[in-house]
């Protein structure tokens, strides 16, 4: 295990994951009242909003509000999701509390940027040369690369290193013109359909191309493999993760409506401590908030860990 990461770094997106996705309504207090808890535990990226169409998206439909009543913890940077101009315009009013960064968005499965964003794969790379250049023209950096359906499709089927290569060309060649400087990737298991041995292979192929590329993991547990797959990235040196506390959230466009989101926060802390791995998250203080999530949300979460507890909990009371 020579490639281990001596620390992970852990994007946290489970108030904007989660709460797109359920059924609701989810209090505007109640949102800001998980955003403030997150920040407590350790986590220094904070994904807490999204500002898409509430027509498509009615659980994100108070963005504005969230982000005007959380108090915002120094050293954290809180970011919010979106697609196109509009989404950006509405992001920008919040400079002071918001990260703003770009991030060239493709989908290696045409199958599914047609159902997520009514695109076909022209469409959305001349959607993403736009964006990017609108970002550059505003000064804010543009520097990743995301490709979502990245291991596989419900509506396409399996995904090849191939695709996801040829995916990754278009993003960096969109890059070029705009001027955007890219500085990792990221790859997504939208629908969960990674297994660790196909994450080896990507990964391997993916590095192959681009040796000296940062790749970030976006890792949904679907078919409950999400622990498998980040072990298997975490031995090949892969220091980035997306997750969400509790296993909040899920893709409300992958045609699974009763399927785990992603990586649960506190499982990928768990396996990253268990590993030697540094993350900076006190797991007992995470657990709680992921107990919280639960009772904001009022049904059970995918998290096994927020119902059985740490493990260094009880080798304490082991102890005495």
């Amino acid at each position: 295990m020579s490639d281990l990461p001596k620390h992970v770094d852990i994007h946290e997106e489970g108030p904007r994951e989660g709460f797109q996705i359920e059924p609701g309504p989810i209090s505007t207090a109640d949102k800001v009242k998980l955003i403030e808890a997150l920040a407590e535990t350790g986590l220094h990226h904070i994904q807490a909003c999204s500002f898409v169409n509430p027509r498509l998206v009615p659980g994100w439909a108070d963005a504005e509000a969230v982000v005007e009543s959380f108090t915002a913890k120094p050293g954290i940077h809180y970011t919010g999701l979106y697609f196109n101009g509009n989404g950006l315009d509405r992001a920008q009013k919040y400079q002071d509390k918001l990260t703003l960064t770009g991030s060239i968005s493709l989908t290696a499965s045409e199958g599914f940027t047609k159902k997520n964003l009514n695109r076909t794969h022209a469409e959305n790379v001349e959607a993403m040369k736009r964006q990017s250049a609108l970002h550059v023209a505003r000064g804010i950096p543009v520097n990743r690369v995301g490709v979502m359906a990245a291991f596989g499709c419900n509506y396409q089927g399996d995904i090849s290193p191939a695709q996801v290569i040829s995916t990754l060309e278009d993003g960096m060649r969109i890059a070029e013109e705009t001027g955007a400087e890219i500085t990792y990737f990221s790859l997504a298991d939208t629908m969960g359909w990674a297994a660790p041995h196909r994450m080896e292979r990507m990964l391997g192929e993916v590095r192959s191309r681009w040796p000296e590329m940062k790749i970030s993991l976006h890792l949904h547990d679907t078919r409950g493999l999400a622990v498998a797959n980040a072990h298997a990235a975490l031995k090949m040196g892969v220091a980035q993760f997306d997750s969400t506390v509790g296993g909040l959230g899920g893709c409300p466009f992958a045609g699974q409506p009763k399927a785990a989101g992603n990586i649960c926060t506190e499982e990928l802390v768990l396996l990253c401590e268990e590993m030697g791995i540094e993350t900076g998250v006190d797991l007992d203080a995470l657990i709680e908030v992921g107990r919280m999530a639960e009772d904001i949300v009022g049904h059970q979460l995918p998290s096994e860990l927020i119902h059985a507890g740490s493990l260094d909990a009880f080798r304490r009371k082991a102890a005495h």
